[in-house]
Formats: C-alpha cells, sequence, structure tokens
C-alpha cells in the first residue's frame, strides 16, 4: 500500500512538474493568433534575466520577482535600484535600459552615449542566474550541514543512519570509494572535499534546474567553464615534476617524438577543461530545450489540428514530457557523475611519479 502511494505521489509530482512548465495562456492566445515563436520562448524559459519570472496569468499580466540592479558606467556613474523599474524591458530608467530583441546587446543592460546604445563599463547586477546560485549554494550547505550534524557524538557502532540522511552518505561513500580513489590513489584526502563538493554542486543544481520557474544553472556555459576551470587549475598547479616531464619531455618516447608530443599534450591541457565545459553545459541545456519543445506541440496544434487531433497530440506530448522529466532526473545524476568522474581522472594522472629502473 505504501508503495502504491509513493509511486502514484511520483506521478502527480511529474503530472504537476509538466503542468507548470507548458508555455502560460499568454502563449496559447499567441498561438491561436499564428503568432507563437518556440525558439524565442525555449530560450526565454532557460535563458538569463534581470528579473525572476514566474508565470503569466494573462497578456498583459506577468507575474515575476525584480531584482537588483548594479551598474557602473564611466559617464554617469553608479547605478542602484531593482529591475521593476524597466517594466520587463519596455521603458528606459535612469539613462538605462534592457535591450530589445534584434537590438545589440539584447537581453543586456545599455546605455546611450553619443547617440548609442553601448554596454555599461561594469554590471554586477544580481540576474536570475545570480540569484539562483546564491539560494542553491546556501540550500546546498544547509543541506550538508544537516547531515554532519547527525553523525555528532555518534560512534561506529550506531545504526547506519536512514532517509535523507542515509542517501548522502550512500552517495559520499560510493563517489569517495568508487569514484575518486580509484583514480587518485595518492593523496586522496586532499582532492576529495573538491570533488565531493563539484559532484553534488552538479547534482543537486540539476535537479533544482527541473523545477518550473527555477534558473538554468547548469545549462548556462558560465557556471560550466567555472567548474572547468577549477578542474584545471587543481590539475596543473599541484601537478607533479613527473606530470610535466612527460607532457614536454617524455624520455621513454624516441627523441625525434618528443618535440611533436609537447606540442600534442600541450594542447591537451586546454581541450581536457574545455570538454568539460561542453558535456556538462550541451547536455543539460538540449535536455531542458527537448522537454519545452515537445510541450510546445499542444499549442502548436490548437490551430492546425483543433478538437481530437490537438486533444490527441496533447496526450502524447504530456506522456512524452513525462518520459523526459524522467530520463533528465536520470541524467541529472550521469552528469554530476561523469564530471566528477573525470575531474578525478584528470587529477590522478597529474600526480605521476617518477620511474625508477
Amino acid at each position: 500500500m505504501n508503495h502504491n502511494r509513493k509511486v502514484w505521489t511520483l506521478i502527480v509530482g511529474l503530472l504537476m512538474s509538466v503542468g507548470l512548465l507548458l508555455p502560460s495562456q499568454a502563449k496559447a492566445n499567441e498561438a491561436e493568433e499564428g503568432g507563437l515563436d518556440v525558439t524565442a520562448m525555449i530560450f526565454d524559459h532557460i535563458g538569463d534575466s534581470y528579473y525572476w519570472h514566474l508565470f503569466d496569468i494573462n497578456e498583459e499580466t506577468q507575474v515575476s520577482m525584480p531584482l537588483p540592479v548594479l551598474v557602473y558606467s564611466s559617464e554617469s556613474g553608479f547605478h542602484c535600484f531593482m529591475s521593476s523599474r524597466f517594466h520587463h524591458g519596455h521603458e528606459s530608467y535612469d539613462g538605462l535600459k534592457i535591450a530589445h530583441e534584434g537590438e545589440p546587446y539584447a537581453g543586456k543592460i545599455v546605455e546611450q552615449v553619443g547617440g548609442e546604445w553601448v554596454r555599461p563599463t561594469l554590471d554586477l547586477s544580481i540576474t536570475k542566474n545570480v540569484a539562483g546560485l546564491i539560494i542553491t549554494s546556501i540550500l546546498l550547505v544547509w543541506m550538508i550541514l544537516f547531515c554532519a550534524r547527525w553523525y555528532k557524538n555518534k560512534d561506529e557502532k550506531h545504526p547506519a543512519p536512514k532517509g535523507f540522511v542515509g542517501t548522502i552518505e550512500m552517495l559520499v561513500s560510493y563517489v569517495y570509494n568508487d569514484v575518486i580513489k580509484p583514480n587518485i590513489p595518492k593523496n586522496t584526502g586532499r582532492y576529495a572535499p573538491y570533488l565531493l563538493t563539484a559532484f553534488f554542486f552538479i547534482f543537486f543544481n540539476n535537479l533544482c534546474g527541473l523545477i518550473p520557474g527555477s534558473a538554468n544553472l547548469t545549462g548556462n556555459i558560465a557556471i560550466t567553464v567555472t567548474l572547468a576551470l577549477f578542474t584545471f587549475v587543481t590539475t596543473n598547479i599541484f601537478g607533479t615534476g613527473a606530470y610535466w616531464s612527460e607532457i614536454f619531455w617524455n624520455k621513454e618516447l624516441p627523441a625525434w617524438l618528443r618535440p611533436i608530443m609537447a606540442v600534442i599534450e600541450f594542447i591537451g591541457l586546454f581541450t581536457k577543461p574545455f570538454s568539460l565545459t561542453i558535456r556538462l553545459f550541451a547536455n543539460i541545456l538540449a535536455g531542458h530545450c527537448a522537454l519545452l519543445g515537445v510541450l510546445s506541440v499542444i499549442f502548436l496544434t490548437a490551430i492546425s489540428m483543433p478538437g481530437v487531433g490537438n486533444g490527441a497530440m496533447s496526450f502524447v506530448s504530456i506522456l512524452l514530457g513525462i518520459f523526459l522529466d524522467c530520463l533528465e532526473l536520470l541524467v541529472a545524476f550521469i552528469q554530476a557523475f561523469v564530471f566528477t568522474m573525470l575531474s578525478s581522472i584528470y587529477i590522478g594522472l597529474s600526480q605521476a611519479e617518477h620511474h625508477h629502473h
């Protein structure tokens, strides 16, 4: 009975998730008028912005949360105000505005200098992704500290934790024993904190990205570049002498081949973080685009296939949406696992030692 209740709870949750991910009534009206731009709608949902859009009630009423705008201009000095002053980008305020589609720097804050709209000198605004990053980071730290508190004043004879704490312990043990330790057999404790942090950060933000209205953090290339740079710096700053020797002058190779391999290995230093960046970014972004694209079929067929045709396509679209939602739950874990595994492999290779014959 409890098992059936959990299954039905999961199904209802997925249906609610898919339903909330559907375009708003305003989008339905656009479809009826033949003006629904699916590409613009998808990128509006997954892109960054200066306000946190939640949902639309109708074409005129949008429910969104304004965010702080912090801008410095060499022409007009500092500006600090809430993004609600822009009224969703339709008006300028204090000499600034959000550029419209088709204009230079579309979606970014610009100012008018010499008759042209240009970017300010410095833009430190709290955008949707920045706000989402702050919120998820705080939640993640709180969750880990909550789990760590459970172990306080407990010894090895105490029964293993259950529920949420037990799940976190299982993930930590799995990643540490089956991913990190085999790839970094020496100095494991030095790099495990970073790799575990990277795993849980990516996994948690992947899951949060599935919540309707949330920020698309791991589908933002700026976030994935930063994560890849952490691995790049950790790998090369703490690399051993033998590691660098193998890159630039591998004595196990013929003398004529060493310069060629040195160039190839040097290029490889930068292709590794590039692959980490693109793999995570592309997979998460593609998953969100596919889900939103499938759900858009409901409104695209509202005119071309009214009545039974639209109802049948809506049913199929929702089923595919639920399937993609479940698939993204799996991808959320796989991408965190792959990033952590590859990072541990790169770091482990940088711990090479000289061979003594």
